[in-house]
């Protein structure tokens, strides 16, 4: 049976800075339905006029009773990302429509060996997977970024997780030290982050268009199978 999509209201209750273009709402939903890593919502805002315009959020938290986490990145000129990231504060009210998606999702009863390639503000779905994992399934993350301050949950991922391993690449500034120098995503770097194909793990893609395919398509070349190959990817939407 399908689920009917109904909108909710949230209540914001915490607000965090996770760089200086994005930020994470952590929401109140009554009668929140559940969600699995992976999954979407749509934010509806609507003025005084009655002009309504919406755009959709990945969840980046595990599921939690009625909480809901979005990591918002601003998009300059956009009608949603600017109110989110600079005016919604502590206190205000939100429709939400979801969970949205059920094919870019992970379960966590799986045992398959997981890779996780994140461009960008991709990390968000993926966060919700790492975060959501209770078991010795093992994840490898490449987070590919353009340089150090673009981050998303720098201090939570800095932590050691037993079974998570993170490779970071760059593509504009690298920190000092840093042994790659800045570049885009490679087979180099796929072939050493993530899981050898006969290992058959579970592979999620998210970022720019270009970004995924490209990484979807080093990944068949390396043998993987595109059945375990999942994308979701993101282009301009008018933020």
């Amino acid at each position: 049976m399908v689920r009917r999509l109904v909108w909710h209201v949230g209540k914001v209750v915490d607000v965090r800075d996770e760089t200086p273009a994005a930020r994470t709402l952590v929401l109140e939903v009554p009668l929140w339905p559940g969600h699995l890593p992976g999954q979407h919502v749509d934010v509806r805002l609507t003025a005084e006029d009655g002009y309504s315009t919406q755009r959709s959020y990945s969840i980046a938290n595990a599921e939690d009773g009625s909480r809901v986490e979005l990591t918002v990145q601003r998009v300059e000129d956009g009608e949603v990302s600017p109110y989110l990231t600079e005016v919604v504060e502590v206190g205000d009210e939100l429709e939400l429509r979801g969970p949205v998606g059920g094919w870019f999702v992970w379960r966590p009863e799986s045992t398959a060996p997981v890779l996780l390639v994140a461009g960008g503000s991709g990390i968000v779905p993926l966060m919700a997977m790492i975060r959501a994992r209770r078991t010795p399934v093992p994840f490898r993350l490449l987070y590919s970024l353009r340089g150090p301050d673009d981050r998303f949950y720098a201090d939570e991922l800095r932590r050691p997780t037993p079974g998570l391993d993170i490779t970071y690449l760059y593509t504009r500034s690298i920190p000092d030290g840093f042994p790659r120098p800045p570049g885009r995503l490679g087979v180099a770097d796929l072939n050493t982050a993530g899981w050898p194909a006969d290992f058959t793990p579970d592979c999620f893609l998210c970022g720019p268009t270009g970004f995924v395919e490209t990484a979807a398509d080093i990944l068949q070349a390396l043998g993987h199978d595109p059945k375990r190959i999942k994308t979701e990817r993101f282009g301009p939407s008018g933020g």
